[in-house]
């Protein structure tokens, strides 16, 4: 049997360093059959000429305009012929052999859409990172956290989170599935920009009847926040406003304006919090972000969602809402919120791949 043929895809907003940096790690990597190829996204320093100068085997695909994170992959993504899409945030450093489990799993069971390596933290190894940890869960607000990280929560990492298990989403800053059934989803949603694409992403596919895995085999180490910080007004507000047009693209319509609506009062009343801790960019940044989202609702046209809506395959999506037991019972492990909250069939776990 043929070893099937990966692309490792890079998108680039001018970091060059990070590139320098991390892309030895990807070049290093023991898969065979293997691309790599950096979308840049009209990138200003230097990062086209740095590739061709110290990285001649890699590829680019530069841009003429920055099309943020949904924009730029389906941009590149269409223009890249491979078995596998394998996307990676420039700021990741991967270990040697991260790629064979992740094609292992997905080459294991057709019914497997997506999956995700375990996330730690590159400056702090012994810890999951914020952007996907051990794989993403979901609660009936639509507020994603993850195994190893819930809420600004963070883990340490003893191996809690190491078998091979389903979740509701995994995380754009590495990711693998086909190229073959991404092109069937349509690919990201470029509206977003940036920020809830991935989650989109895997919803849609859940909902095509595929799963979404977490395989821990896989190790790689992200820097976090290497593009935007979570401090930065931008990101705060695109997290929130494509929050609320994720439950609306994907749930059907009543139940999804009853969500937003409660979903909305919440986070009004979240504002105060941060105004509280002195934070009022935070709060200035969820108003912007709710009056953008209702913008979208009533004013844009472009709201398709081809694949069925709801939530189907309900493992992975917990039955109520996190904040109560996070800010008034002081649960803040993931396994303290989903221990009694899971029903027996919900956690479908591979022992071997």
């Amino acid at each position: 049997m043929s070893t099937p043929s990966v692309a490792l895809v890079i998108l680039n907003w001018n970091t060059a360093f990070y590139l320098e940096r991390f892309l030895p790690f990807l070049l290093a990597t023991t898969y065979r059959n293997k691309e790599i190829y950096v979308i840049d996204n009209n990138s200003t320093d230097g990062s086209l000429d740095m590739l061709r100068s110290r990285f001649p085997t890699v590829h680019a695909l530069p841009m003429n305009a920055n099309r943020g994170f949904a924009g730029g992959y389906n941009f590149g993504l269409a223009r890249i012929e491979a078995d596998y899409y394998l996307i990676v945030n420039s700021d990741i450093e991967v270990t040697t052999g991260f790629i064979e489990p992740l094609v292992d799993l997905l080459e294991s069971d057709p019914r497997i859409g997506i999956c995700q390596p375990k996330l730690l933290a590159l400056d702090r190894r012994d810890h999951f990172e914020y952007a996907g940890a051990a794989g993403g869960w979901i609660d009936r607000l639509g507020l994603p956290f993850a195994r190893g990280r819930v809420l600004t929560t963070l883990e340490k990492d003893h191996g809690q989170y190491d078998r091979t298990e389903e979740v509701f989403w995994a995380t754009g800053a590495c990711m693998c599935f086909s190229s073959k059934l991404f092109r069937r989803t349509g690919g990201f949603y470029d509206y977003y920009y940036m920020h809830q694409e991935d989650i989109d992403l895997c919803w849609r596919v859940r909902n095509m009847g595929y799963s979404i895995y977490a395989c821990p085999a896989s190790v790689v180490y992200h820097k976090g926040g290497g593009t935007l910080s979570w401090e930065n007004y931008l990101k705060t507000f695109l997290t929130f406003r494509n929050n609320y047009i994720l439950l609306s693209r994907n749930l059907p319509f009543l139940h999804a304006a009853a969500i937003v609506s409660l979903r909305l009062l919440t986070d009004f009343i979240g504002c105060f919090y941060f105004l509280f801790r002195r934070e009022p960019g935070i709060s200035k940044a969820m108003l912007k972000a709710a009056g953008s989202y209702l913008w979208w609702l009533v004013a844009y046209r472009d709201k398709r969602n081809p694949q069925p809506r709801g939530w189907k395959n309900l493992p992975c999506v917990y039955k109520g809402t996190i904040l109560f037991p996070y800010f008034f019972r002081n649960k803040r492990k993931f396994t303290e919120l989903v221990r009694t909250n899971t029903a027996p069939h919900a956690q479908r776990a591979l022992k071997e791949v």
